[in-house]
Order: structure tokens, then C-alpha cells, then sequence
């Protein structure tokens, strides 16, 4: 587990029915062959935006599901800064996603299961809180994380080849 503030903290208004959307999200995109990873953007408790991940339908390898929700939230919003916001997502962000979500001024960062391989929210670096970039968001993961992990062990145990 990483240094995520108050993992076991109450969730705030819209974010429990966040997750959910984010959860089957990430279960449309692994039904769609896509790592099975969902995010959804809240402003006052609202949903913005959803999306899944769409690497391999997109041949695009920054088509995470976390970067397609910014891009399509900040169109809708009209705005490159989508400040007093909330994304929520089913794994914790990789290095790219975290950067976006930096760049965008999100302002809070809610997360299902953390990713040891690749986490750059309190797994293996912590690049939304580094203490010499003026924007940090709250942070709190650990979210469903069970039910996140499961379904990307699922989704990779399918692909493997039995022994």
C-alpha cells in the first residue's frame, strides 16, 4: 500500500456512485480486450465525464482512461484547468496520468487498487505530491480496492498462458 492521505476516510458526496461508474467502466473495457481500468470526473458531487481505457482500440498508447477523461472534461468544460474537480478512478495513476492530472489542477484524486509496478501515487513515486510542484490534489486511495485488483488478475491471468 502507498502513502495515500486517509485511506480509510468516508468518501464525499458523488464519489461512492463515482467509483461505481468507474468499476463498470473498467469492466466494458476489459470486455473490450482493454486493461480493465474505468475513470469517472465529478465537479459539486456531478458527474462530468467517464471514461475506460482504449489503448489497443486506439492503437495509442497514452489512450488511458484517465487522459481520455481530461481531454473530453476539458472540451466540455472549456477549459484546460478543470480545477474543483474530482477524478476517480479504478487504479492508481501511472507517471503520465499523474502528470495530467497535475497539469489539469484536479483537485481531488480519489483510487481503487494501488499498483505497485507502476503507481505514481504512493506506490513506487508519489509525483502528485512532490513538494517542489505548486499544485497537489488530496489524494485517497485504496477505494474498492479488492474489487479493482480483481478485475485487472482476472484480466491478466486470461491472457497467460496455463503451465
Amino acid at each position: 500500500m502507498g502513502a495515500a492521505d486517509a485511506p480509510g476516510a468516508p468518501l464525499r458526496e458523488g464519489e461512492a456512485v463515482a467509483m461505481e461508474l468507474a468499476l463498470a467502466e473498467a469492466r466494458a473495457a476489459g470486455d473490450a480486450g482493454e486493461v480493465p481500468v474505468g475513470a469517472v470526473l465529478l465537479r459539486d458531487g456531478s458527474v462530468v465525464a467517464v471514461a475506460e481505457n482504449r489503448m489497443r482500440r486506439s492503437r495509442d498508447a497514452t489512450a488511458h482512461a484517465e487522459c481520455l477523461l481530461l481531454h473530453d472534461a476539458a472540451r466540455q468544460l472549456g477549459a484546460d484547468a478543470i480545477a474543483e474537480t474530482t477524478l476517480v478512478v479504478t487504479l492508481e495513476p501511472c507517471a503520465m496520468c499523474a502528470g495530467a492530472i497535475l497539469l489539469a489542477r484536479v483537485q481531488r484524486l480519489v483510487f481503487g487498487a494501488w499498483d505497485d509496478k507502476a503507481g505514481m501515487c504512493g506506490s513506487v513515486g508519489d509525483i502528485v505530491r512532490h513538494p517542489r510542484l505548486n499544485h497537489r490534489p488530496e489524494v485517497q486511495g485504496g477505494v474498492r480496492a479488492e474489487e479493482s485488483a480483481e478485475l485487472l488478475r482476472r484480466f491478466f491471468a486470461d491472457r497467460r498462458p496455463s503451465t
